[in-house]
């Protein structure tokens, strides 16, 4: 009876210890002052030319550089712009501005593909928002217009990929990445640049919206298209596992495209079309909320994961959370992008001493067997945005304004 009566009051004990144990608590700051850690590491062992970080190999400890034309040369110049955000030193401004700086030529020539957004919107685009510069908004202005030269009105959309146009066949050919090329097009709109930009990118949003996805929202990654009669030909993938596939960070493009697309419009159906894209993502999860590279792929549970398709949907589901009017479903959002934040701040995934980015485990292109299992820069860009947007929320602050920097600030010519 005595052992009856201490194994209840041990179960008493513990279960009240349990009740009163308070959840552990995400520190966005913390997670902040590691990515400033690394950054340090990196700008220490950054070589004097024009040479930009993209990705690190498994086991590896020094970056390797690209230069400007390469299409994720924005996303290092972003990272550095929301440092200066977070930090408010102007030495971080210093290099961003730097950096930046290094990718100009591609405002003045003309467009090879649909990735001037990332190169220059991730770029000059976070650094006009923090600073006003007017050399960056000239710089923008006429990004945009080079990317226009893109569009195909008979068709709808921007052309991605003028090289495949021959390589593979693909007339006029669409991916769902070009989805965040759009955003310059609307800033570029509003700064001056024209009416007729704000239309061809709700124009591409609507063409994309009607023919690259499935009947459970889940998206194609290209969509071929004929250039005479505007007709889509076929849908088909290129970094996914199969036509059929969700590719993660596919679905992830789509998922930021278009919660920013309501943002420059304030429609509806766009808002209503990121809730559906939102849902088939977040309902194929694993409980660790880190996707595999392709939610279809064969034995899955054994693939790679892709952080980089974690970071870019934490960070669009915080803004998405802001425009949502069923409360349940804001808060159920903001829950499953800091639950993705506190596990791609884990031991896990965080880079640490194992190489100078912020996180590992990303995939670039699976198929092509290129950049599997890779710290990739364009996941650090990410991470550091979907921070900085949770740590203004919990402040009470817009999420898209400047953070801490409260005026127009002159960098030196």
């Amino acid at each position: 009876m005595k052992k009856i009566l201490f194994f209840a009051m041990t179960m008493t004990i513990a279960i009240a210890s349990c009740q009163n144990k308070k959840p552990k608590v995400f520190e966005v700051d913390k997670n902040l002052a590691y990515c400033v850690a690394q950054a340090s590491k990196t700008i220490s062992a950054a070589p004097d030319a024009l040479a930009i970080p993209r990705n690190i190999a498994p086991g590896a400890k020094d970056w390797n550089y690209v230069g400007y034309e390469d299409w994720t040369s924005g996303f290092w110049p972003g990272v550095l712009w929301y440092l200066y955000e977070y930090t408010g030193n102007t030495i971080w401004r210093q290099r961003a501005d730097k950096y930046s700086r290094f990718l100009t030529p591609l405002s003045v020539r003309s467009a090879t593909d649909h990735d001037l957004g990332f190169q220059v919107y991730c770029s000059f685009g976070n650094g006009f928002r923090l600073t006003k510069n007017q050399d960056y908004k000239n710089i923008i202005l006429k990004t945009a217009d080079t990317l226009a030269t893109l569009f195909n009105p008979k068709v709808g959309t921007i052309l991605s990929w003028p090289g495949m146009v021959k390589e593979k066949n693909w007339p006029h050919n669409t991916i769902i990445d070009n989805m965040i090329n759009l955003e310059m097009l609307f800033e570029a709109s509003k700064m001056g640049g024209g009416k007729a930009l704000y239309d061809m990118a709700v124009k591409h949003a609507e063409t994309t919206k009607k023919n690259q996805f499935r009947k459970d929202y889940s998206v194609y990654h290209v969509v071929v298209y004929d250039t005479v009669t505007g007709k889509k030909i076929k849908a088909i993938t290129h970094q996914g596992y199969s036509d059929d596939s969700m590719w993660a960070r596919g679905q992830g493009w789509a998922i930021y495209g278009y919660t920013m697309v309501y943002r420059e419009t304030k429609d509806p159906k766009f808002l209503d079309f990121a809730h559906k894209v939102t849902k088939v993502y977040l309902d194929r999860l694993p409980k660790d909320l880190i996707p595999y590279w392709d939610f279809d792929a064969p034995n899955v549970t054994k693939e790679p994961r892709d952080a980089s398709a974690a970071a870019l949907v934490a960070s669009g589901l915080i803004e998405l959370s802001t425009y949502t009017k069923d409360k349940a479903l804001a808060k159920m959002y903001l829950n499953k992008a800091e639950g993705m934040l506190a596990e791609l701040s884990s031991s896990k995934y965080q880079s640490a001493n194992v190489n100078p980015s912020f996180l590992l485990h990303s995939t670039g292109h699976y198929p092509n067997k290129s950049e599997i299992d890779y710290s990739i820069i364009y996941a650090d860009y990410y991470y550091i945005e979907a921070l900085i947007r949770l740590k203004k929320l919990k402040e009470g602050k817009n999420i898209l304004a400047p953070f801490q920097i409260n005026k127009e600030i002159a960098l030196k010519k």
